[in-house]
């Protein structure tokens, strides 16, 4: 595990420091179409239930989160093979392409339950959400978008994060979890989902 912790290292360095070939969007959406679209969407935008949408997702996000899955670091099953032995300009050129594309909804958002949007509404401000994802929650370099989001998919992530089945690049979202009920990630999952 150190040894694989230490390669992501060294890729998120060379990722993050800037190389010297600049990301080529183009390019990532040749790839994306190849290796991603069956999941996420052909515009990034996710029709497979508990499957994240990647469009509009900030570049340096998806580069992070792919370099944590290729190194084992992050165990996402669906996206081991995926991943396995694909180059730093590869991720690099995908996260462009994703970031490129305008964020939204996925096509077959349900409609809104308005009690349980004001509930997860009522969650934000006290869990101070907007601190590392802004306070319009659309994110920024490493912190996700959450609006528009898959709501399955951030009641998955957020209880993973909750109950420590989850890590990302720090520990801040497993603490930003603790002591929230079922009802409140039911309702912030909810509220995120459907937010524009």
């Amino acid at each position: 595990m150190r040894l694989r912790l230490l390669t992501a290292t060294a890729a998120l360095a060379v990722a993050f420091c800037g190389s010297t070939v600049a990301q080529d969007a183009a390019r990532g959406g040749s790839l994306a179409a190849e290796r991603c679209a069956a999941c996420h969407g052909d515009n990034g935008r996710s029709q497979m239930p508990e499957t994240p949408s990647l469009a509009g997702q900030h570049a340096s996000f998806v580069t992070l989160q792919m370099i944590l899955i290729r190194e084992g670091i992050r165990q996402v099953p669906a996206m081991a093979a995926v991943t396995e032995g694909m180059a730093d300009k590869d991720i690099e050129d995908l996260a462009a392409y994703f970031a490129s594309l305008p964020p939204g909804p996925p096509d077959d958002r349900p409609a809104r339950d308005a009690a349980l949007y004001a509930a997860g509404e009522a969650v934000i401000g006290p869990r101070r959400c907007g601190v590392c994802h802004l306070p319009a929650l659309t994110g920024r370099e490493q912190v996700p978008r959450i609006v528009g989001q898959r709501e399955e998919y951030l009641l998955r992530a957020m209880t993973e994060y909750r109950d420590g089945q989850r890590v990302g690049a720090d520990a801040q979202m497993n603490s930003a979890m603790v002591g929230i009920s079922n009802a409140e990630i039911a309702a912030l999952a909810h509220f995120l989902a459907q937010h524009d």
